[in-house]
């Protein structure tokens, strides 16, 4: 793509008869979210609904606005998100509900209901053949996201402590991935048991269609056989003490590869929209149970078609943004006073073993936007 994708962008400056929600109304406007067809059709409206202790997570009342506007135009808008591998209050489809509904995710707030997009357990995907993959030959996706006509995206951009920032590459890639799918993403290799929490209830080998799961004489404990599993990470999903895990032995640009591999899975062939909220930069995921200061000033908010261009503008807002004092980037200047600077982004200083452009170099190689970018203002 040799010309320029447009991305707009509104402050959060306000006046009494023009507030925050309104500004975002006319910025997706503008931005040619009113002209997708949405009549009669399902709209995913991909958004992190927030692990609870976690206050960096977008408010409900920015999605209630999409989700009016995509009512208006006839569709048939939900809130969603897949299940995480790790454990925590996300990790099955009720308490990820729960978690939502605690964060004030629900129809009355919303207007519009939440659908956990792998299901119960997180293993109700489809597995999406991808043509150029370099890592990922097909992803796996969750089933009501890929059931949607139409896939819109909300994230709340922030630093991240594997790939340097969740901008909208990771909100789609990792965050549409069941939970077989983000093992994929994090590990080559094949799952494992920690002994101490196994319990011998034996659902992982009634999933297993391989017979790789065997159990020990003496104890019952569950065991997998290299030679036979083949990475599908269903047993992980079954597992109802969390007894079952992936190796997060993948390196971070490989990581970041398949994020944007991903990311091509959910969106090729359906209207896409894309919306990031450059505020409450926080230095790490929003999948954490607390939410650091603010590594920077709220700059925000940037909407797009391309979910290239709409990294890149956030990720060039964020650079040229007031570090905050008492961030942990600021700790982090202070810690290299008297080394150059001049060549590290704020998302580099915080975690200095990732690299986010690799993600958003390997997007483009995959033709799912332009790192070149030209802001209108609303």
């Amino acid at each position: 793509m040799s010309s320029k994708s447009k991305v707009y962008f509104t402050t959060l400056r306000t006046t009494g008869s023009n507030n925050i929600l309104k500004k975002l109304e006319k910025l997706v406007t503008a931005a040619g979210m009113t002209e997708i067809d949405f009549e009669n059709k399902f709209a995913a409206i991909k958004i992190h609904l927030g692990e609870p202790g976690n206050l960096a997570y977008l408010r409900p009342n920015y999605s209630k606005v999409i989700v009016d506007m995509i009512r208006e135009k006839g569709g048939k808008p939900f809130l969603t998100d897949c299940n995480t591998l790790y454990v925590g209050r996300r990790k099955d489809a009720l308490e990820h509900m729960d978690a939502a509904y605690e964060n004030g995710y629900n129809p009355f707030v919303t207007g519009c209901h939440v659908i956990i997009g792998d299901g119960l357990k997180g293993t109700d995907d489809i597995e999406v053949p991808l043509a150029g993959g370099e890592c990922v030959t097909s992803a796996k996706i969750g089933r009501a996201i890929m059931d949607a006509d139409v896939f819109i995206s909300m994230t709340h951009f922030k630093g991240h402590e594997n790939t340097g920032f969740g901008g909208v590459l990771k909100n789609i890639g990792m965050g549409c991935g069941s939970r077989r799918g983000k093992m994929e993403m994090h590990s080559n290799s094949k799952p494992f048991v920690k002994e101490k929490k196994c319990r011998s209830c034996k659902m992982c080998g009634k999933i297993c269609a391989f017979g790789a799961i065997s159990y020990r004489v003496e104890d019952g404990k569950a065991r997998i056989k290299d030679e036979l599993c083949v990475g599908c990470g269903r047993c992980i999903g079954v597992c109802p003490f969390d007894a079952i895990s992936p190796k997060y032995d993948e390196s971070n640009d490989v990581l970041n590869k398949k994020i944007a591999e991903y990311t091509k899975a959910v969106v090729d062939g359906r209207p896409q929209f894309h919306i990031s909220f450059v505020i409450d930069v926080s230095p790490n995921c929003d999948c954490h149970v607390e939410n650091d200061l603010p590594i920077i000033q709220d700059v925000g908010i940037f909407a797009s078609l391309d979910p290239v261009a709409l990294d890149m503008a956030c990720a060039d807002a964020c650079n040229n943004a007031r570090i905050l004092r008492g961030s942990c980037a600021e700790e982090r200047i202070v810690e290299h006073e008297g080394h150059d600077l001049s060549n590290m982004d704020v998302f580099t200083l915080v975690h200095p073993d990732t690299n986010w452009k690799v993600c958003v170099d390997h997007a483009v190689k995959l033709g799912l936007g332009n790192k070149e970018y030209e802001i209108t203002e609303v």
